[in-house]
């Protein structure tokens, strides 16, 4: 059966590295909200506060669901292949010891093992990953059939949905990416500088 796999980016943090601020809680219950409607069977989130964070804000919404941690989820660098890299993106690997690049690859490796598969022969699955920028990338990438190294530059708002569906008889169909409506505009980052970004509607 299908294994629909929901990619949800953890809520803004301050600063970076820490736990989630006002913005950040605010966007993960919005996106609890979105997700309510959802038949979800397991939600699983990387080990860093921002993502723990917000994944337990979503599953107070889903009280008989079971939560599970996991470092397959947390924020490491997937691999890139031997292809010749961009020269903006091979000056941002290089900010990474060859022990992280190492280490996110066997992660990443092991992610697509553990999340990008079909669901039980019985019936369909829903679940959530909630996780980084990095390995949403890396997941719909991969699901494109993408080189290796096209994670970098996918970028995800905090707290956008994605969805991946896989099954035993289709490749992976990518579903929605970065799904934001659920986000008013001011809770939003686009990635474009403000006299580019473009009107909500």
């Amino acid at each position: 059966m299908t294994r629909f796999l929901y990619l949800v980016r953890h809520g803004d943090a301050a600063p970076h590295d820490g736990p989630l601020s006002a913005v950040g809680r605010e966007q993960a219950e919005l996106v609890a909200r979105r997700l309510r409607p959802v038949p979800l069977t397991a939600i699983s989130h990387g080990p860093l506060p921002r993502a723990a964070q917000t994944a337990a804000i979503i599953a107070a919404q889903f009280p008989a669901v079971p939560v599970s941690v996991s470092e397959l989820a947390g924020d490491y660098v997937p691999p890139v292949g031997e292809a010749e890299l961009p020269a903006p993106y091979a000056s941002f690997l290089a900010r990474f010891t060859a022990a992280e690049r190492a280490r996110g690859s066997e992660l990443a490796a092991a992610a697509l093992d553990r999340f990008a598969r079909p669901g039980p022969a019985d019936d369909d699955q829903h679940e959530l990953l909630v996780t980084h920028n990095f390995l949403i990338g890396w997941l719909v990438g991969q699901a494109m059939a993408g080189p290796p190294w096209r994670w970098l530059g996918v970028n995800q708002m905090n707290a956008a949905l994605s969805v991946i569906a896989y099954s035993a008889t289709l490749p992976p169909r990518l579903l929605s990416f970065n799904d934001a409506a659920h986000l008013p505009p001011r809770l939003r980052w686009t990635g474009f500088p403000p006299a580019a970004t473009p009107p909500s509607g």
